[in-house]
């Protein structure tokens, strides 16, 4: 299979001297299967926010310089933490010595599916990205899925070494990280095992989760979430969703729904008219790519594509700044509508709606304001541009997450 891309001679350079590394290697693996309660609390809140001195843990953790060290110490001995250089205490002046993971002791492929193409990329421990590939998906039948996915995994296990767990991400309702029930742009309508099968091929522990949800544990972990309690995560494109993070925990809901918000009502009637399922003014027939394109043609006069329209917006064409206006005031209801329910600390607009927000800004906070409350200061809502990489990492985070906890399937 072709398509693999180093992202750095350096980079992999570094890789391969962890994996000659052989046997500290497999006890790092084998460490974070072991730990449980204050242990992986310890290791995991390094793991996120490392490398961190002694002082700052405590803090962070509530624990006691003695309980500290007591939980440290089997982790510095199995090699799971590491000690950095030494960094001064600000009250005595005297060295303290950070602890951090080592990232490189565990190497992830994180995949994203579209209709028509597999992206892929090799992280570390912390999703730092070390390779990636794309390659052209040879059919949609979840036999095609599996195989095409396989062939990835392997050309980048080839040339990255050997892998701790692979993540799926996947625009559809997936169970347990472990079946996809539905992929509309793959035409399943199961469930369909997928996690069973691609851990039989690929012989490493697989998790499959929702697209959205896994850019979400992405952020909550090693992005703009990080340190926050609570966050969500509007994605806009062809489809609307959204990832709800609350008291540091990922909202999935008792059937995996949690945050499939694209079907929410926002107006009586759409602009460019219903969606795909006949709902009028729902998220996805505002806000989706062909929602927003039909609704702007009629402003436009002529068929637009969702790109063109965004540059004609840019570009400062009347007809294409009063559909974006529109869909951001619509966007706004959404967004008033999750803050409401959740109460976020932030608000991340990802996806094309990261363009929308940036373009039609002023129309977004107009309306938002006009549907505020008096009293707290508004949810500081943000654009987060995202890519299929990023969409690629965060399946990795999920196999990094079910990783480091136990959760990850066996393979």
């Amino acid at each position: 299979m072709t398509g693999v891309t180093s992202v750095s001679e350096e980079t992999d350079r570094c890789v391969s001297e962890e994996a000659a590394g052989g046997g500290s290697e497999e006890a790092a693996r084998g460490g974070w299967a072991r730990l449980d309660g204050s242990l992986l609390a310890v290791a995991v809140e390094v793991l996120r926010h490392g490398p961190l001195p002694r002082a700052e843990l405590s803090r962070r953790l509530g624990l006691s310089p003695g309980s500290l060290t007591r939980l440290t110490r089997p982790l510095l001995d199995d090699g799971l933490l590491v000690e950095g250089g030494a960094e001064l205490q600000r009250s005595t002046g005297r060295p303290s010595v950070p602890l951090d993971v080592r990232p490189t002791s565990a190497r992830f492929v994180g995949v994203t599916i579209t209709a028509d193409t597999l992206y892929a990329v090799v992280t570390d421990l912390r999703a730092e990205v070390r390779g990636h590939a794309a390659v052209a998906l040879p059919g949609r039948s979840p036999d095609e899925v599996v195989r095409a996915v396989a062939g990835v995994v392997d050309d980048l296990s080839r040339v990255h070494g050997p892998l701790a767990g692979v993540g799926v991400g996947i625009g559809g309702l997936v169970t347990e990280h472990r079946d996809v029930v539905v992929a509309p742009f793959l035409g399943w309508e199961g469930p369909v095992p997928l996690a069973a099968p691609l851990g039989e091929a690929i012989g490493v522990p697989v998790s499959v989760d929702n697209d959205v949800r896994a850019l979400t544990a992405a952020e909550h972990w090693f992005g703009q979430g990080r340190g926050l309690h609570s966050f969500a995560l509007v994605t806009i494109g062809a489809d609307v969703g959204c990832g709800l993070v609350v008291h540091d925990r990922q909202v999935c809901g008792a059937r995996g729904l949690g945050g499939a918000i694209g079907h929410q009502p926002l107006l009586a009637v759409a602009p460019g008219g219903p969606c795909d399922l006949g709902h009028p003014g729902c998220a996805q027939a505002v806000l989706g790519t062909g929602g927003l394109t039909a609704a702007a043609a009629a402003y436009l006069g002529s068929p637009v594509t969702h790109a063109e329209l965004l540059d004609r917006a840019a570009a400062g064409a009347a007809g294409a700044r009063t559909g974006l206006d529109d869909a951001a005031r619509g966007l706004a209801l959404l967004v008033t509508g999750v803050t409401a329910l959740a109460d976020p600390e932030l608000v991340l607009i990802s996806g094309e709606g990261a363009r929308l927000l940036e373009l039609a800004r002023a129309a977004f906070d107009a309306e938002s304001a006009r549907h505020g409350r008096p009293g707290p200061a508004p949810v500081p809502v943000r654009g987060a541009p995202i890519g299929v990489v990023d969409r690629a990492r965060g399946a990795a985070v999920v196999a990094v997450q079910d990783h480091v906890r136990g959760d990850a399937p066996v393979a």
